[in-house]
């Protein structure tokens, strides 16, 4: 039998494949999200409601670690879980989980977390449009504490366009006047504690205190927060066991 000749040395150095690039924060994208389809949360009433990781949110929230009502009582626990990825799935699975939901229906994104990041900060234009895409029939809404860059604001109009409700949340009624001027999304703002009746912003703009705030109604039964095209502001008087903490910058980032 014939032996196999060997192959002759050409010389020629194996040429080491290169190594591939590192992958972006949004292909790592290291949020957990988790969505339960009957919510038992008293204001938003029997609605779906999401949660995403608290790396979720901006480095420039004011109420980051300092007295946001999602970082203490019953909310915390599940908001942990899903942070520590005991609980939930990634947002391919979230969208499937939304593309599911009856039409018509009313449901919020995030009652802990924010919008997912590209990196700290900036929001991932491609994820939310994949979201806004996924809620096409549906009536879902959101609020972001994301800073409104250039950017970040061409993401949140083109969600909002696409039907998709994304609130932009200011800390004082003068940054409420700010993200209105802008003309890219409805706004929210935080009160101080105990405000029941409406109220204006320096520009003059009505400011309604959500109904579910003062037990009057609930989300599935009021929806004004999913009303892209709303004149007013819906303020959110603040609650919680750091509500204080929330007035504090409330107050101080007002007397500015």
């Amino acid at each position: 039998m014939a032996r196999a000749q060997a192959r002759p040395n050409t010389g020629r150095v194996p040429q080491r494949r290169p190594d591939r690039a590192p992958k972006t924060f949004a292909e790592r994208d290291p949020c957990t999200y988790h969505l339960v389809h009957v919510s038992r949360n008293r204001k938003t009433g029997p609605i779906p409601v999401t949660t995403t990781s608290a790396n979720s949110c901006p480095p420039s929230c004011g109420f980051k670690g300092n007295g946001c009502y999602a970082e203490s009582g019953p909310l915390a626990i599940h908001w942990r879980q899903v942070s520590d990825g005991r609980r939930g799935y990634a947002f391919d699975e979230l969208l499937q989980e939304i593309s599911t939901l009856r039409r018509h229906a009313l449901w919020r994104h995030n009652q802990a977390g924010d919008l997912t990041p590209e990196a700290p900060g900036v929001i991932d234009a491609r994820q939310l449009t994949r979201l806004a895409m996924a809620n096409r029939g549906r009536r879902g809404f959101t609020y972001t504490h994301y800073p409104p860059t250039p950017a970040n604001q061409a993401a949140i109009l083109n969600a909002n366009r696409l039907g998709f409700t994304v609130n932009l949340s200011a800390e004082t009624l003068v940054q409420a006047d700010a993200y209105a001027d802008l003309g890219i999304a409805p706004v929210v703002v935080v009160l101080p504690q105990g405000l029941a009746k409406p109220t204006q912003t320096p520009a003059g703009r009505q400011v309604i205190v959500c109904p579910a705030s003062t037990g009057n109604s609930d989300c599935l039964n009021c929806g004004i927060c999913q009303q892209r095209d709303r004149a007013s502001i819906v303020g959110f008087p603040a609650h919680g066991s750091g509500a204080g903490r929330v007035q504090a910058v409330f107050l101080g980032k007002s007397s500015r």
